[in-house]
């Protein structure tokens, strides 16, 4: 056995932390298509509200910050029909009262060592506790994604054809972003709350530069998602550097890589579609 799993805490961040890379990605490829990349910043902003609520009350954080998410997922959804023709100032409106909220909360409390630690992640303060959370809610959020696969499959690419095909547009519209809520809620602890949108980001950015379908390009992002995670908790550990930032760093690194290469390739195919062209000619 290598020696880094010869660690409990270890052991507890690697399950953990493989849930995360899974869910992030599932939610994340839905968001990404639809154009609700900043909503994860929005919901993450009112988690980390949800969590100093949660110290001050003394009550278990991923719970407090859980509750705060949904609402705040609730929140977003109600706003947006109210604000029809500008549906992008319900996020802005909800972050900033998540920001507000956090602010005033963080400063009433004294509690700043530990929020440091939900803000960028924290391989060893994981608990059996975080493990199961994690590990419960991830399963409810892949079977729920599974099942109404073909809804969100429809809502993503057309919502008015999907109304005419029958879909509850509006129901599937506010479970689904309370599933974003949810994700963020059980992520925050190996990722931290700053970073966890991008993890929901990036692998799927780096997945639609060479997925040729849907189904082909939420594999790949959980692939990368997979691969970012594990070298990101692996690295930190060694480094005892900040799991957040070493997981989406080895994320973008991967992004960067993925990008160079398709770019060879692209030159590769140009230089043998003229080269071929020249052979005709010479032998015209």
């Amino acid at each position: 056995m290598p020696e880094i799993l010869t660690y409990s805490f270890m052991q507890r961040a690697f399950v953990a932390g493989i849930m995360v890379a899974l869910v992030c990605p599932t939610i994340g490829i839905f968001i990404v298509l639809r154009r609700l990349s900043m909503i994860g910043d929005t919901l993450s902003h009112v988690a980390l509200a949800g969590v100093a609520a949660g110290m001050l009350g003394g009550i278990y954080p991923t719970y407090s910050a859980l509750i705060f998410s949904i609402l705040a997922a609730i929140g977003v959804e109600k706003l947006r029909k109210t604000f029809k023709d500008y549906e992008e100032l319900s996020i802005a409106i909800i972050l900033s009262i998540g920001i507000g909220l956090a602010t005033i909360l963080i400063s009433i409390g004294s509690s700043n060592a530990a929020i440091f630690s939900y803000l960028f992640g924290s391989i060893a303060l994981v608990s059996n506790k975080d493990v199961v959370v994690v590990v419960f809610l991830s399963i409810f959020i892949m079977a729920s994604v599974i099942f109404l696969y073909r809804g969100l499959f429809y809502i993503t690419f057309d919502e008015e054809a999907a109304a005419l095909s029958g879909v509850p547009i509006k129901w599937m519209n506010l479970y689904f972003i309370i599933l974003i809520g949810i994700t963020i809620a059980i992520s925050m602890r190996i990722v931290g709350i700053l970073l966890v949108s991008s993890l929901m980001v990036v692998p799927v950015a780096t997945s639609l530069q060479i997925g040729k379908s849907f189904k082909k390009t939420w594999i790949y992002s959980l692939l990368f998602a997979l691969l970012s995670v594990l070298t990101g908790l692996t690295v930190s550990f060694y480094g005892d550097l900040a799991p957040g930032g070493t997981i989406v760093l080895s994320g973008v690194f991967i992004l960067i890589i993925t990008i160079i290469i398709k770019n060879i390739q692209k030159k590769l195919q140009t230089v043998k579609k003229v080269s071929k062209v020249n052979f005709f000619m010479d032998k015209g």
